[in-house]
């Protein structure tokens, strides 16, 4: 079994002392989201879970944790999304430096190989036009030079809340944004990504996308995966004979594993974020969260049977 700590919110960041209290009792529930009264329990021993898949934009917090994990044999790594973005986009993150320092710390301690780098998502807006994120992508890829191997990108896309939260925000009305991956912007697109394909081979780096049905190879940019079937049985040294996630999107080629997060979860209230609806859904849901519960949020009593695969 595969462990998604988790696209829905970010765990280390946020949540790993409740992380590791369910590491401790090796279990815990899963809500669905769309019904909260649905709730299934998976296993979290050492024995069941072959890897751990952690998503952050910062996880010093957790390092202090890795230790204990190790212990314990868990197999995990890191996709860890570290852009340069302003403050309007992303506004509670830590500084720039402070996040290259712990992704370059990350990175000495459990090696370049279990931690991916994503550029996520690329906005490309009147603020952030096609020039600014090659000229920071290609500062940081130098700065990330040997502490990764890879950078998976992708583009903003303009879910229906996404584009609520960009209304309510008067700081973003005047800034105006483009989609990049139309057909009419096809040269465009193509040329950026041979430029981001050039600078992540210059540094090291392979570079894939995610979740993008554009077609992007011929520019040296293919398909990733996140949840990677792959990657995930050379760490293991053996094949894990996963299947396609088929409750991701279509574009999405991660293979199957069980994600422990919720919504409206996550403090950083990044503008672009399909999983916050906005800054006081995070502070209603919050209220709800139990450090000792085996859900991250609400708490339930009754007996649920425990999957181990």
């Amino acid at each position: 079994m595969i462990i998604s700590a988790s696209r829905r919110t970010d765990i280390p960041a946020f949540f790993g002392d409740w992380f590791m209290k369910r590491i401790e009792a090796g279990y815990f529930h899963r809500v669905n989201p769309f019904n909260t009264k649905q709730v299934s329990g998976f296993s979290l021993k050492p024995e069941d879970v072959d890897m751990i898949v952690f998503w952050t934009k910062n996880p010093r917090p957790f390092m202090r944790h890795l230790a204990t994990l190790d212990a314990k044999g868990y197999n995990y790594y890191f996709q860890f999304t570290l852009n340069d973005y302003p403050s309007e986009f992303e506004p509670n993150l830590p500084t720039l430096d402070s996040r290259v320092e712990v992704f370059q710390k990350l990175s000495r301690q459990i090696g370049a190989d279990r931690v991916i780098w994503r550029y996520d998502p690329i906005i490309i807006s009147s603020l952030t036009p096609v020039e600014y994120h090659l000229q920071r992508i290609e500062t940081l890829a130098q700065r990330l030079n040997s502490y990764t191997h890879r950078l998976v990108i992708s583009f903003m896309d303009f879910y229906g809340k996404t584009e609520n939260k960009i209304k309510k925000q008067p700081d973003l009305s005047e800034i105006t944004f483009m989609d990049i991956t139309k057909p009419e912007y096809e040269t465009q697109l193509e040329e950026m990504a041979r430029q981001l394909s050039r600078i992540g081979h210059a540094n090291g780096m392979e570079v894939e996308t995610c979740a993008e049905a554009v077609e992007l190879a011929h520019c040296g940019i293919r398909h990733g995966s996140c949840i990677d079937g792959r990657l995930i049985s050379n760490l293991l040294g053996r094949e894990i004979g996963a299947h396609k996630d088929k409750n991701q999107r279509g574009a999405c080629l991660c293979v199957e594993s069980v994600d422990v997060g919720v919504y409206n979860t996550c403090r950083f209230n990044c503008m672009y974020c399909y999983a916050v609806q906005s800054e006081q859904a995070v502070e209603k849901t919050l209220l709800q969260h139990d450090p000792d519960s085996p859900s991250l949020i609400y708490r339930y009593d009754h007996e649920i049977d425990i999957r181990r695969s």
